[in-house]
């Protein structure tokens, strides 16, 4: 790629990975094979990676004279923290699926002599389609918003989330499905 479409490109990545990160849904990424660089970044923007026992990931752009460049070194410090991300990225050093779970960057490792990375995302996926949809959606704003805060304030962005949700149809639909021992219908309200 020429020079002078670098910015364009890495801006266009760093802008579609803040949209994902910012899905008002939970994000899956499956990561199978190689995920170096943008690939990692993209996966970095997800609530949830889960690796094959083959993955390998890494953010080795240094080795390039260069470092990652759509959102990596923040969202990897958030991850897996700062000691650590530095260490990654400093080094360029490509982990192991396994090596990736240990230091929490990915969730789970899926043993490809049994399933697929891509088939835990989608059972991962089905466990959390269980759930209200309105607690889903508010939760995952709380976190994203209270882990840029101080804890009390975090905690007050909590109160105000939850406030809400005591209000949803889908809460008294919960409950009720609750007491009369049937799966609940959530309708998203």
């Amino acid at each position: 790629m020429p020079l002078k479409e670098v910015p364009s490109f890495v801006s266009r990545l760093r802008q579609f990975v803040s949209d994902l990160a910012n899905l008002h849904v939970p994000t899956i990424a499956a990561l199978d094979g190689i995920a170096l660089g943008g690939g990692l970044e993209v996966a970095l923007g997800c609530d949830i990676r889960v690796a094959s026992t083959s993955a390998r990931l890494g953010l080795p752009e240094v080795k390039l004279a260069i470092f990652p460049g759509a959102g990596g070194t923040q969202r990897l410090t958030r991850i897996i923290g700062i000691a650590r991300a530095k260490e990654l990225i400093f080094t360029g050093r490509i982990l192991s699926a396994t090596d990736a779970e240990r230091i929490g960057l990915v969730n789970c490792v899926a043993n490809e002599e049994i399933t697929s990375a891509y088939q835990v995302s989608l059972d991962m996926a089905s466990l959390i389609l269980k759930g209200g949809p309105c607690a889903i959606k508010l939760a995952k704003s709380v976190i994203n918003e209270g882990a840029e805060m101080t804890l009390p304030e975090s905690l007050e962005v909590e109160r105000k989330g939850y406030a809400e949700v005591l209000k949803t149809e889908d809460r008294n639909e919960g409950l009720k499905a609750f007491s009369e021992k049937r799966p609940p219908v959530y309708c998203g309200r």
